[in-house]
């Protein structure tokens, strides 16, 4: 239980300081840097945006969810999962809390109409690209070894 409780403080701490950097304050620090109007879209606009943005949260804290009670760790790269997580939406990619972030990127795009968000959104998408391929992967595969390459045999990296 202490071990539960801890996990899910340093998780809660991490997905503040982290996705919530990513997702809240870089694109608005962008927009406001850019000048750029960030005035909400109306109609369909509106709903598809608010709908991805509420399906990146609820995806991120699925696997937030999962990290803590099945793999006993947190998301962050110095406390990860003590035990390989293949569940949930890790049955469908191995990267669902990057999708989920990217989903809330892509959401605020279309809520503000904002092309500066959309290109801010593609360039953390290469970025999680790349700390998947240079870090994560590689130590993925030395901590869980056989059953963390049989997991890439049957899960792709994204969602296709």
């Amino acid at each position: 239980m202490r071990e539960t409780t801890a996990a899910a403080l340093k998780t809660i701490l991490f997905t503040v300081l982290v996705p919530g950097t990513v997702t809240i304050y870089a694109p608005f620090s962008l927009l406001w840097l850019a000048g750029a109007e960030a005035a909400p879209a109306a109609g369909s606009g509106r709903i598809a945006g608010i709908a991805v943005i509420a399906a990146g949260i609820a995806g991120y804290l699925w696997c937030a969810y999962d990290f803590t009670q099945r793999g006993r760790g947190t998301p962050a790269p110095i406390d990860p999962p003590k035990e390989l997580v293949a569940t949930g939406l890790y049955r469908f990619t191995r990267n669902p809390m990057y999708v989920s972030v990217l989903a809330v990127l892509a959401g605020e795009a279309l809520l503000l109409r904002s092309p500066w968000l959309a290109l801010y959104g593609t360039v953390v998408a290469a970025a999680f690209q790349s700390f998947i391929v240079l870090y994560e992967e590689p130590a993925l595969r030395k901590s869980f070894g056989p059953a963390y390459e049989r997991y890439c045999q049957r899960v792709p990296r994204w969602l296709l």
